[in-house]
């Protein structure tokens, strides 16, 4: 099938690639030209595992390419809307580039001869949305369809490529639903015979699918990070407790490590946007949990900064301090709402002088005019001289380090385990004070 993507950001360049994979002739369209001339050249402009493996073999193969040019996708059988949707200063999604993305689109709908033509729309955006765009696209012949992502950064290409499900979002018509979804199961027909559940509704509730899935886990995140809170202060370990309360089926273990946070750009900006339009839809009420969740998330990242004065003392002027990560989370270089960064900063601005070292997004960090703290190329760079080490990121690279050998680096042997990701015992036989987040 010929297929177009509207938008080459994280989301549409790695559906794009995906999608080549699968055997599709894809254009990916974007309005950065740098980010175009990267792609067509088979570089990713973005650190993802396996995602410029697959990008260099479909852009060689003929059958991937990037323009600016939205006259590319006029004959496409399925366009993909995959343009980002920011947090605006209200909190509500800034729907602007997929409106834009829309726009640029309809001169050139409405032109496949090989069948049914739709577009899929696979951004995160507000309940409501599909319908509206839908009556703009009407006019053309074309019919939108809601086609979600559900990506995890580090993993990406696996996601789209073998997801644990796919949702169709399709229209009232029945001829028109009917249409549009053997469309969808035609592109999707290896993942479909590989047995992926694909579940079919409206547009309504597969654009609430996605929205509500980030608001139950980054509930779950900060569940877990109230109870370390508890466990702090009744001198329990949240590590035991979570191992406990996850053997429950109803539960489960995933996402109860207790640690820094939350951060990225999904879960932050999607609870404060699915806060919006719920008090847009009269029901803000219902949501109100999902602010608590929020500052749960801020709290436990002010509370390793009270660690750190308890451990070094009140004034951290000129205490040397390593954070150990930059991006969100591991086997990324995404530093949107990081974690370790705004624990960076808050050390900043209590004069400590700190250290930030990442594998993946150090190297762009250390592009950055005017950073109130230093960037590191190696993590022994990172620990030497030392007062206080913070893991802020996770990185296979920094949880087997040798702990022997960071203390032969540091000053003063204390480290902060801001993910719960250390070996604990190693630690402390090399002689470091080990504090972790909720432990004993």
């Amino acid at each position: 099938m010929r297929i177009s993507v509207i938008g080459c950001g994280y989301l549409g360049a790695v559906h794009a690639a995906s999608m080549a994979e699968l055997g599709h002739t894809v254009v990916g369209v974007d309005v950065d030209a740098r980010k175009v001339e990267l792609l067509s050249q088979g570089k990713a402009p973005f650190f993802e595992p396996g995602f410029e493996e697959i990008l260099q073999r479909n852009v060689q193969s003929g059958r991937l390419s990037f323009t600016t040019d939205y006259a590319a996708i006029a004959g496409a059988q399925v366009h993909f809307i995959g343009v980002g949707t920011p947090q605006s200063e209200t909190g509500a999604a800034n729907l602007t580039y997929v409106d834009a993305a829309v726009d640029g689109m309809l001169p050139h709908l409405g032109k496949c001869t090989d069948g049914p033509e739709i577009v899929a729309g696979k951004s995160t955006v507000p309940v409501g949305t599909a319908a509206r765009l839908a009556e703009r696209i009407a006019p053309t012949g074309v019919t939108l369809v809601w086609n979600p992502e559900f990506l995890r950064e580090g993993f990406a290409v696996q996601d789209t490529l073998a997801p644990d499900r796919m949702v169709y979002g399709l229209p009232a018509d029945e001829q028109a639903a009917a249409a549009a979804q053997a469309v969808l199961d035609e592109l999707y027909r290896p993942i479909i015979d590989a047995g992926k559940p694909r579940l079919v509704m409206d547009y309504q509730t597969a654009e609430l699918v996605k929205i509500s899935a980030n608001a139950f886990l980054a509930t779950k995140i900060s569940f877990i990070n109230a109870m370390a809170q508890i466990c702090d202060a009744a001198d329990a370990d949240v590590t035991a407790l979570a191992g406990a309360i996850g053997l429950d089926d109803r539960i489960g273990k995933r996402f109860l490590r207790a640690g820094i946070g939350f951060g990225g750009g999904c879960l932050p900006k999607d609870i404060r946007a699915f806060q919006a339009r719920a008090h847009e839809l009269g029901v803000g009420e219902s949501l109100g949990f999902l602010a608590e969740v929020d500052k749960v998330n801020d709290a436990v990242r002010r509370s390793v900064v009270d660690t750190a004065r308890r451990l070094l003392g009140e004034d951290l002027a000129g205490k040397r301090v390593a954070v150990l990560g930059a991006a969100f989370k591991p086997d990324s270089d995404d530093m949107r709402n990081s974690p370790a960064l705004d624990l960076a900063q808050e050390l900043v601005d209590l004069s400590a002088s700190v250290v930030v070292v990442d594998p993946a997004a150090g190297p762009i960090l250390a592009d950055r005019e005017d950073l109130p703290y230093e960037v590191a190329d190696s993590i022994e760079a990172a620990l030497t001289g030392a007062d206080l080490v913070v893991l802020g990121t996770e990185w296979k690279q920094f949880t087997t380090f040798d702990p022997a050998r960071a203390a032969e680096l540091v000053a003063r042997r204390i480290v902060i385990d801001g993910r719960n990701a250390l070996p604990r015992e190693d630690w402390k036989a090399a002689g470091f004070t080990y504090a972790g987040i909720g432990r004993r």
